[in-house]
């Protein structure tokens, strides 16, 4: 695993002590607060607790000091109208889900990034015969719609894995002029992937936040921080319209 400049884990650490600390949040579940749901998935963690993006999952950000330090965060994402879209492919970042992009978690472990993503995410995995790797069953709870999913491989695309920030919007805010191994670790990235239900990543395409937000009202600050924890990690700024309603969702 490589080292992380750290640059936006060191705003939400500092943001944090500024506020005299914060408690962990009583409901780590991405999912809604409303009874009588499945139960929720007590490993996911906040961004603010995941600047790695190498633990699972998106818990909401509830606390008042928690979401001091999210728009603490977002406030330090540049602003910048978009470029177009010309010349986008996705090719452009390389093969899908290569395990060789240097500078990301779990490269070159001998396992693909989106069968390292569901190992992460998922619970009561169940793989391949003779494989550590390759994940052919297991049960997630999606972040963007608070759903239990009953994953098997047979209907891969159930589950997808989204980029929170999607490589499309990314190269219209400035990835167009990435060295192409910068365009590669970006698409791999942990920080910037997480295993959702397929429906609500189709449903997002390459939306920015103005456009698209979880279903999961309580998921939306969460989701929010880690779009600009991805954007401060990769140089990339946003739309003014993106920002406004980043921070609206942590209070702002």
């Amino acid at each position: 695993m490589r080292g992380r400049t750290g640059r936006a884990g060191a705003v939400v650490l500092t943001a944090l002590l500024a506020a005299g600390g914060c408690s962990v949040d009583p409901d780590g579940s991405g999912g809604p607060s409303a009874g009588g749901g499945p139960a929720p998935d007590r490993r996911v963690v906040s961004p603010l607790r995941n600047p790695e993006g190498t633990r699972p999952g998106l818990a909401p950000v509830t606390s008042d000091a928690d979401r001091a330090a999210a728009r603490a965060v977002i406030e330090r994402v540049a602003v910048k109208g978009p470029g177009p879209r010309t010349g986008y492919d996705r090719d452009r970042f390389g093969h899908a889900w290569t395990d060789t992009a240097d500078g990301v978690p779990w490269a070159r472990n001998g396992c693909d990034t989106r069968n390292d993503l569901l190992r992460r995410d998922g619970r009561e995995l169940r793989f391949r015969s003779g494989s550590d790797c390759v994940v052919i069953a297991m049960t997630l709870s999606d972040p963007y719609t608070g759903q239990r999913v009953e994953w098997r491989k047979e209907k891969a695309a159930e589950v997808q894995i989204d980029h929170v920030v999607p490589l499309s919007y990314s190269w219209r805010m400035g990835a167009a002029r990435w060295p192409e191994d910068k365009r590669e670790r970006f698409a791999n990235d942990a920080l910037n992937l997480l295993p959702v239900l397929g429906r609500a990543n189709t449903a997002k395409r390459d939306s920015g936040p103005a456009a698209w937000l979880p279903p999961n009202r309580s998921v939306r600050c969460a989701y929010t921080l880690r779009f600009a924890q991805v954007t401060l990690e990769y140089d990339l700024p946003v739309t003014a319209a993106d920002k406004a309603m980043m921070l609206r969702q942590c209070g702002g």
